[in-house]
């Protein structure tokens, strides 16, 4: 039975999960991976979603505020021995439920081109390519997203 737990990013379970996606992205995103953890810092995260597994942290995700009426999906991560369960669709859903019922109108985001299954999943939940935003433009590797509520 998996359970979505309401959060922020001083949970320490998060804190574990979110150390386990930095050493996968730091394969993934190579010699870029210094400039996109710079934007990925743990502090202003105030709305977390954390999944268990049987009381075992097993996937996150988080959003911050990124407009007026828009945030942006941040950490989100599922270990590899849970993926393809339909955990990160659940986290997802669950964070665009979140930022719709605070007013929130569209969701943002950024994900590496390298992350082939990544890109593949966000496009299956109807979020659309759009051009990279701010810090993102000038790089090669970023793909950004963005869905309307």
């Amino acid at each position: 039975m998996i359970q979505l737990q309401q959060t922020n990013s001083e949970n320490a379970d998060f804190r574990k999960l979110v150390q386990d996606l930095d050493k996968y992205l730091a394969v993934c995103d190579g010699d870029e991976h210094g400039f996109y953890d710079q934007f990925n810092k743990l502090d202003q995260l105030d709305h977390v979603i954390v999944a268990y597994a049987e009381n075992v942290p097993v996937g996150c995700g988080a959003f911050k505020k990124f407009g007026s009426d828009s945030v942006e999906i941040k950490r989100m991560y599922v270990k590899p021995e849970y993926r393809n369960q339909g955990l990160a669709s659940m986290i997802l859903r669950e964070l665009e439920n979140w930022a719709e019922s605070l007013g929130f109108a569209e969701v943002y985001l950024e994900t590496g081109k390298r992350q082939t299954e990544a890109v593949a999943f966000y496009q299956k939940l109807a979020y659309q390519v759009i051009p990279n935003y701010p810090p993102y433009e000038n790089m090669e590797n970023s793909l950004c997203f963005q869905k309307k509520f």
